[in-house]
Parts: C-alpha cells; structure tokens; sequence
C-alpha cells in the first residue's frame, strides 16, 4: 500500500511497493458532489440559446464547477433566456435564486463556437456583466472552465480556480502514465508514460514545468518537465535514492530528499541541478519537503522523534520546530497558498484522515469520512483540497471545502487514480 499504510521508511524505498496497487488507466469523470455548504449562493441555470449544437454542455459544466467549490446551490431557471435578454426577475425571485446565469452558443460557419454568457443579480435586478469566447470544439471544455472563474469571482468577489489544471498519475496493463488535466480531473493530456513508477508530481510555481520522481533507470531519479514542449531535464540521480522534489517559491530550485551520504536527508538543488546543499543533519528519516507561501520556511516529515511528524525549519535550513503534536503518525504536508492552513495525513484508530491545522492557534481537525486518505493538495485559491482516498472500496480523487462541508468524487468510468498535485493560477497556455 501507499506510504502511509505502511510503517515509515523513506519514499523512494516504498515507491515500488506502493504502486503495486492496481491503478487504472483514465477514463472521462464525472462529479459527484455530497455535503452540504454553509451560506451557498443559490443560482439559477437558464437553458442556453444554441446549445443543443455543442458537443459539451456548458451550463453543465459550469454548475459542476461552482457547486463543487461549495458556495453555490445550482437550480433550474426552467426556460431558455440568452445574454441579450433581461429576464423577468420576479420568475427567478419566486425560484429562490439570488442570481441567474444566462447566454447563448452558437457554432460558426468555420466550425468554432461562440459562447456568451451573463450573469444577473436576481435580488436587486442588476446585470453583473457578461464574457465571451470563441474557440475550436477542443477547447470548449476549457473555456466552459474560465467561465466559472467568471461567474465566481463576479458573484463572491474571489478569484475562480476551475481553469488551472492538476497533475496525476494512473497505472493500468503494467504502465505508468503522468497526465496532465482540467481542475476537474476532465481533458487529461499524457505528460510522460512508462513501465516503470512515475510518482510525486510537483507544479513549478508558473506552472509551466512538472518536477517528478520516475524508476525508468530501474532506480527514483528527479525530474523536471517542460510542459508545453515535453522536453525533461534530470536534476537529481545521485546514489541511492533521490525523491519527493517541491519547489521553492522563486522557482529556482528544489527541496528534495536524498540519501547519498546515507539515510533519508533534505537538501536544496538548483532546479537546473548541480549540487545540492544539505539542509538537514538529523539521525532519523526526513522527506516530504514543502516551501512556506513565502518562501521563508519548509515543512517536513520527520521520525526523528520515534514517530513521523510535521515539522517546521528556515528555508536555508536551521533548528528544526515539532509542528504537529496529535497523533503519533502525522505526513503529507502541504501549506495552502494564503498561508494560514497546513492540510496533512494522520493516522487516528489505524485509519489515515485528511486533517487541516489553523496554524495561528494550531488547532487540527479531521474533515472526512474516508478512512485511507491520501496526498492532500491546497487549490491556488486555498478554498479547496484535492486528495487521493478509497470510496465505497474504490479508489478515486476528492476535492473538498476546507471544512468538509462539501466533498466531490472525480471518479473514473473503469479506474483510479493517484499523486494528485494542484497547480497554481497563472498555468501554461494549451
């Protein structure tokens, strides 16, 4: 099983084991949303003018995103309204909505499609503002995203997050596959396929290339991945194992664990490569690196107390301070990009729960029902968590609301997937 299944040792001498789940190869997803959110913006969906004519469904996809970010409750408007027409507001008021979403689609004679919408204030009978796009059938998915971090922001005055992509891995019929997806595990791209283990994708903070742990030199070697080109540069393949690559916040370099000099130890590396500087000096395992939002510090997992354990150092390495104090199996940090959230895995009555500190007053919660929870990554807006679990016995990717209020499975029609790694706002152009 995963790293957190088994007892600690470092994570390039599990990574074989862990992958000898069986993991299945991506399918298309489909969401489903459970939990109920405090203060949802009830919003009304009109029928779109000329969607029958689109390949994918705007509107649907558009309500999936927001009521996957648990701030909306989406409803029917019931009749077909476009962006040109001002709605009867008395009709959307009498449906318990605060605000309509309405547009048109409509395919042109070169084959794209024109896609507008707008977005009303049903409440006070105001026009909040419309967007458009014209793009190729391929891109209508992507453009239905960056609608819904129009609609977000326009309704709750926050940036959306459903245009940025994640990173996963699956493996099916014996290879490995790194993809390269829609915040909502959709329109996947294969970044690199092998028959050896691909794990521990990291998003450089552009989101143009992918840091990555791969065996296919039949030993963990780091990374790095341009995404748009596919072109890949080695940063780290010294002896024994080399893995679990994070960026700083710069972009410049990578933390990543080694254990050249023996046993499993930090160091920082230029993300050209060279060589690294030691960051830690412990008797014990530390992995699992991850940079503070500002750049100041790393937070790490470390046994070097008699158990794992979240802990804190500088950036430039230093006295290392205990973190996490609840539990005697505590891994898998990752910081949420406004800085006060660390999410992680506990093991609580020997199952592994996502649990999310408050780091001001270090009060921790659990905020799931699954019991194997796995890699936590913090959205770029710090609203949403994606993670790996097993649901209902199989294994599948979550997104949840940092309070557990709403959970969605982005579930594969005949498989699983792992490693899921959320990149930041400003990806690379597809």
């Amino acid at each position: 099983m995963f790293l957190k299944r088994l007892k600690f040792a470092s994570q390039a001498a599990l990574a074989v084991v862990c992958f000898a789940l069986s993991l299945s190869v991506h399918a298309q997803f489909r969401v489903e949303v459970s939990g109920m959110g405090r203060a949802q913006i009830p919003l009304a969906f009109a029928n779109l003018r000329g969607e029958d004519a689109s390949p994918q469904k705007i509107a649907a996809i558009v309500q999936a995103d927001l009521e996957r970010s648990g701030q909306f409750r989406g409803l029917a408007a019931g009749k077909v309204i476009d962006e040109t027409e001002r709605p009867e507001f008395a009709d959307v008021r009498q449906k318990g909505a605060d605000a309509l979403f309405t547009g048109s689609v409509n395919k042109l004679s070169d084959g794209r499609f024109d896609l507008r919408v707008r977005v009303w204030d049903s409440v006070k009978a105001q026009d909040l503002g419309a967007v458009s796009f014209v793009v190729v059938a391929g891109d209508l998915r992507l453009a239905a995203h960056r609608i819904s971090d129009f609609v977000y922001e326009k309704l709750t005055g926050e940036k959306g997050v459903f245009s940025t992509r994640i990173a996963y891995v699956t493996k099916a019929n014996g290879r490995y596959n790194l993809w390269v997806a829609d915040s909502d595990g959709e329109n996947a791209q294969s970044a690199l396929a092998s028959p050896e283990p691909i794990i521990s994708p990291s998003w450089s903070p552009t989101g143009t290339q992918l840091a990555y742990v791969s065996f296919e030199s039949r030993k963990p070697v780091v990374y790095v991945h341009d995404v748009s080109t596919g072109r890949r540069r080695v940063v780290a393949n010294f002896k024994g194992s080399n893995s679990a690559p994070t960026w700083s916040t710069d972009g410049r370099s990578l933390a990543v664990t080694l254990s050249r000099d023996g046993g499993s130890q930090l160091f920082l590396i230029d993300a050209q490569g060279g060589e690294p500087r030691r960051l830690t000096q412990s008797s014990g395992i530390d992995t699992e690196p991850v940079f503070s939002p500002d750049g100041t510090a790393i937070y790490f997992v470390s046994d070097r107390g008699g158990s794992p354990q979240i802990y804190r150092m500088p950036a430039q390495g230093g006295p290392a301070n205990r973190v996490t104090f609840t539990g005697n199996y505590n891994i898998s940090p990752t910081l949420s990009p406004d800085g006060r959230l660390l999410a992680y895995i506990s093991r609580v009555n020997g199952n592994f729960k996502l649990h999310v500190m408050d780091l001001a007053s270090g009060t921790a919660s659990p905020i799931t029902d699954t019991n194997a929870d796995e890699r936590p990554s913090f959205a770029p807006n710090s609203r949403l968590i994606a993670y790996a679990t097993v649901q209902d016995g199989r294994e599948a990717l979550m997104t949840t609301t940092i309070d557990g209020s709403i959970k969605a499975r982005l579930s594969g029609q005949s498989g699983d997937i792992r490693e899921p790694n959320w990149g930041p706002f400003f990806a690379a152009p597809r």
